[in-house]
């Protein structure tokens, strides 16, 4: 600005009353949907309903019925020919495994289990022991500390059945150490 020159000031009017462009009936007549309109809502609102009170019925129902792992425990183990001073021809394993269903609405079908017992990396093949020369002697010298720690594998297939359904096979597969003492029997 120069010098001299003042700000204009302008004075506060009297607030001048809105003008309506368009009447009131010409409001209601633009927020009135068409019968096609109001339908397509109602259906969109009725499927939506649907759908939020179908997925709510669905986790309840995958709440209470999900299945839970059976719970694999062995009951015996032993070895009743351990105590040989040579080789271990012969020697079989007892052991009892049992598996507990932790669920209540749930039944579980086993189609096929294999348990595989293993001394340190090697498999015990069949029902008896059959070791090598090398592995003999490393069993004789855990014998001799006390404890000697087998291995048992167990692999199959399960299948759920809920009420009438019974669903796909499952690969189920667990495994544990077991302490056995130098009689052959299972440690606590």
């Amino acid at each position: 600005m120069r010098p001299g020159q003042q700000i204009p000031i302008q004075h506060e009017r009297e607030a001048r009353p809105l003008k309506r462009r368009h009447s009131a009936s010409y409001y209601v007549h633009r927020a009135r949907d068409s019968l096609t309109t109001r339908v397509s809502k109602i259906i969109c609102g009725i499927f939506l309903t649907l759908l939020f009170i179908g997925g709510v019925a669905a986790f309840i129902a995958w709440l209470s019925l999900r299945p839970h792992r059976p719970r694999i425990h062995i009951r015996d183990f032993s070895i009743p020919g351990l105590e040989q001073p040579t080789g271990s021809d012969n020697a079989e394993i007892i052991f009892n495994i049992t598996a507990r269903n932790s669920n209540q609405a749930i039944g579980y079908y086993y189609d096929s289990v294999e348990a595989l017992v293993y001394y340190r990396s090697q498999v015990l093949s069949g029902a008896t022991l059959n070791m090598t020369s090398d592995l003999w002697t490393e069993f004789t010298k855990d014998r001799a500390v006390g404890t000697v720690v087998f291995r048992v594998d167990i692999t199959g297939l399960v299948r759920f059945k809920v009420s009438t359904w019974d669903s796909k096979r499952h690969r189920m597969h667990t495994n544990c150490d077991v302490g056995v003492s130098p009689d052959g029997s299972i440690l606590a």
